[in-house]
């Protein structure tokens, strides 16, 4: 016959049996209350379905009366996004109206002196067209040698940069005269974020922008269009 022989019962021993117990009692708490929360979510879950398929049911009842009210509420609704748009488009065009003053009367007040170059004449919204091109500049600036041209923007964007490039091949087409002066480009707006400000340099156009109560001109890196 074997004999099993248990270790003898110490302080420590009992100590260490006792805290085991009360982590495993912890545990079997701890398990139980997830299942509790467990059982109450699948509860809920069935609740929804159950009144899923009771509003689906209510659905199979619908009149074309019914449909026709739904079609005047998405009209209703088309109307005011129409709005909306219109509305937002409204205070874009403010704003563009906005910078285009600030900007002007600034050059106009004296900033007339930047790409290196005095300006004597200064122009504004100068509309041309011919031959079917046509092309707006927001801020011209002559000389007897140069014109610079400045697109201004409330909030300009990298995107923006095409449309300024694009303003020296279309002025030197519409404006004949100008077709052996010098062209600078600038890009006027009320903010900047670094990345706009590393294409502008990139792409040689002036970087204008309101820095406080002030106009500050980056035109140190300007390319001759």
């Amino acid at each position: 016959m074997n004999t099993v022989q248990y270790p003898t019962a110490t302080p420590e021993s009992i100590w260490a049996i006792l805290q085991e117990t009360n982590e495993i009692l912890t545990r079997t708490s701890k398990l139980q209350e997830e299942n509790q929360i467990a059982i109450k979510e699948l509860q809920k879950s069935q609740s929804i379905i159950s009144e899923n398929i009771a509003n689906l049911q209510k659905s199979q009842s619908i009149t074309s009366t019914d449909i026709v009210n739904f079609q005047k509420s998405q009209s209703i609704t088309s109307t005011q996004i129409d709005n909306l748009h219109k509305t937002v488009g409204g205070w874009g065009n403010s704003f563009g109206s906005f910078a285009e003053e600030y900007f002007f009367n600034s050059f106009e007040r004296g900033e007339q002196n930047f790409f290196g170059k005095k300006f004597d004449e200064i122009g504004r919204n100068l509309k041309l067209f011919w031959q079917g091109l046509t092309d707006e500049y927001d801020i011209v600036l002559y000389n007897n040698d140069a014109v610079a041209i400045i697109e201004v923007k409330f909030k300009a964007a990298e995107n923006d940069i095409p449309q300024v490039l694009k303003k020296a091949e279309t002025f030197k087409i519409l404006s004949p005269n100008y077709k052996d002066c010098k062209i600078y480009l600038g890009l006027a707006s009320m903010t900047f974020s670094p990345a706009l400000e590393d294409k502008c340099i990139e792409s040689g156009i002036a970087i204008i922008k309101q820095v406080g109560d002030s106009v500050v001109i980056n035109d140190k890196h300007l390319k001759v269009f």
